[in-house]
């Protein structure tokens, strides 16, 4: 059988529609049915995320891989406000040069915040060049932020379970690479993990209201109401 284009849409972005399909199958996410249906340019299809049912994404595949255009973060935002939650979306570039500009646009013009689930695919002609998600760089402070309101989720849990799920540094660097798709090594300006933990942890000691007075520190964890160990701080751990 032969496909047929419909008005206005050229073989070449069918092909990377379906190319943008078949790759986020492969990396766990299905097509499913729209459930909204808002702003001026809609998606080209809706993907949901394996395993849970109320994860689903909008994927935007733009005519010119290399610009995605302006009306589709515009539609990303309209999408937000009509499902009553924050961003999320997936849009699918040529390049990680286009991923960079369309995060940069994107979050310049506040469709989507650092903690939002928009996510940048990098899709090469063919389909079968590397793809992969795009990872974005971040300023310290903005990493810091994130870095201890994830340690404190870690620090609670093991406190919950009495131990039984101890806490693993190297699990905050998945989450950040992972959820929120941050290159931590380039953000900080480092070549290992290992460095990027110790630099984390001096920035973290440093970030207080006082200088040199642990209680003050912006990054404590209160693990008890009272007592010595109420207060501690993560980059201790």
């Amino acid at each position: 059988m032969t496909d047929v284009a419909p008005t206005g849409v050229g073989r070449d972005e069918i092909e990377r529609v379906r190319e943008a399909e078949s790759t986020l199958k492969r990396l766990g996410y299905a097509r499913v049915e729209p459930k909204v249906r808002a702003g001026s340019v809609p998606p080209a299809f809706w993907v949901q995320e394996a395993g849970v049912p109320r994860r689903t994404f909008p994927v935007f595949v733009p005519s010119n891989p290399e610009s995605p255009g302006k009306a589709s973060w515009g539609s990303l935002e309209a999408l937000g406000k009509d499902s009553g939650r924050s961003a999320r979306a997936i849009f699918v570039v040529g390049s990680d040069r286009a991923a960079e500009a369309t995060w940069n646009r994107i979050a310049s013009e506040g469709a989507a915040e650092i903690d939002s689930e928009v996510r940048i695919l990098v899709l090469r002609a063919g389909g079968h060049a590397n793809p992969h998600w795009h990872s974005i760089v971040v300023d310290r402070r903005t990493l810091l932020r994130l870095s201890t309101g994830v340690v404190v989720g870690m620090f609670r849990r093991a406190f919950a379970s009495a131990g039984q799920n101890p806490v693993d540094f190297s699990e905050l660097l998945a989450i950040l690479a992972e959820r929120f798709h941050i290159d931590v090594r380039r953000s900080l300006g480092v070549t290992t993990d290992e460095d990027a933990l110790f630099l984390l942890y001096q920035l973290a000691q440093r970030d207080s209201y006082a200088p040199g007075d642990a209680a003050s520190n912006l990054h404590g964890l209160v693990l008890k109401p009272t007592g010595p160990a109420a207060r501690l701080p993560w980059f201790a751990g």
